[in-house]
């Protein structure tokens, strides 16, 4: 397989959304375990699991001259390759996590999705409480049932994320710890391991993801930030309890877009012809189009975006399975017509969302390997 070859989720077998509850199987509490982990960990008592924004499986071989530790584990047998939900991005990719269930059961189905019934898009990185978190993601995460079954369940991540729409959508039901940098979210991390005989940890950092986004895969900035993972891992790695293990895993991985590879609907007539509004990302775009005009949107589209995507219609792209099963409220937050960028290709939207992402370098979100391949690293404590 190559980079830009297409990776199906594999949901309920290697993907995302199987480690929280394999992970909960680990340390005991009743219920499925997809991954196998009870059995593969021995039973620990307590799991840490540590979620690096950006850092995909085929991302690990770039970063291994500046991170030891990850390449160290990456090659030992128990590494394994999981799958990303889809879209490959971090709003659908942390509520995957923290639901155990895919993209299209839980609804956040993208990381700008329109409110149906509104010209409103909503941003999932910066969303408060309209609309309400619990009615917009109504999966209780597994947070829930682990404290309901006795093992306290802790969420570490940077302070300003508390109480924000994603962090009610993806973790409700935890205990939330805020760090910023490598000691802190190792000493919030270990803390919370050994303040009780019996505990799940889940910690995340951003880093590699940001600044791929702004300098690209493997730049200056980019190794640094990996750099700094490397550590974290290995100060999480040698501070375990004798009873604990680590699970260091990934929301997505990226990829560099060349500046000659950008289409931009924010600019193009031919794109922005019949379409309403603009969801999705650069790399998966949701149209909302005018009544009636959907087939003549899927014909430009088609007609301009060739060979860079596969452009279809919401029926078509919920039945080949990407989403999972969607309910019907969900599919309402999918676009009428759908495009999927191949190879290195993305459709801007200057004008009508933020100005940086079309300044970006790196992006993520469509079906390619080395967006879809996630890590999942394994260290058992001694």
């Amino acid at each position: 397989m190559t980079l830009f070859d297409q990776l199906r989720p594999r949901y309920g077998t290697a993907s995302l959304a199987d480690v929280m509850p394999s992970a909960l199987a680990a340390v005991g509490v009743p219920g499925a375990d997809p991954l196998g982990l009870a059995a593969a960990l021995s039973a620990p008592r307590r799991v840490a699991v540590l979620l690096v924004d950006g850092l995909g499986w085929h991302q690990l071989p770039v970063a291994a001259p500046y991170a030891p530790t990850l390449t160290q584990l990456a090659a030992d047998r128990s590494a394994r390759e999981l799958t990303a939900g889809f879209p490959s991005t971090t709003p659908t990719s942390l509520v995957t996590l923290g639901t155990g269930v895919t993209p299209g059961h839980h609804g956040i189905v993208g990381f700008f999705l329109n409110v149906p019934g509104t010209d409103r898009v909503l941003n999932h990185i910066r969303w408060d409480a309209d609309p309400d978190p619990r009615q917009w993601q109504p999966v209780e995460p597994v947070f829930a049932r682990a404290e309901a079954a006795g093992v306290p369940a802790t969420v570490v991540s940077q302070p300003e994320f508390e109480g924000s729409g994603l962090t009610v959508a993806a973790y409700r039901g935890s205990r939330f710890r805020g760090a910023a940098g490598a000691d802190a979210v190792a000493a919030e991390m270990l803390g919370a391991l050994r303040a009780t005989p019996r505990s799940l940890v889940y910690g995340y950092v951003n880093e590699v993801d940001r600044t791929g986004h702004q300098y690209g895969i493997d730049s200056p900035p980019w190794r640094a930030a990996v750099a700094g993972v490397d550590r974290l891992v290995r100060m999480l790695a040698e501070g375990l309890p004798s009873d604990a293990a680590l699970l260091v895993t990934a929301d997505h991985g990226q990829l560099n877009v060349p500046a000659d590879r950008r289409f931009d609907v924010g600019t193009d007539e031919r794109l922005r012809a019949g379409v309403a509004v603009v969801a999705g990302e650069p790399r998966v775009r949701y149209l909302h189009v005018v009544p009636g005009a959907a087939d003549d949107v899927l014909a430009a589209w088609r007609a301009v975006l060739g060979d860079a995507a596969w452009v279809g219609s919401r029926e078509e792209a919920v039945a080949a399975g990407w989403f999972g099963p969607v309910t019907p409220e969900h599919a309402r937050r999918i676009g009428d017509v759908v495009a999927m960028c191949h190879d290195d290709h993305v459709v801007l939207a200057t004008g009508l969302e933020a100005t940086p992402i079309s300044k970006m370098i790196a992006f993520h979100g469509s079906y390619t390997a080395t967006e879809m391949a996630i890590p999942l690293l394994v260290v058992r404590g001694s």
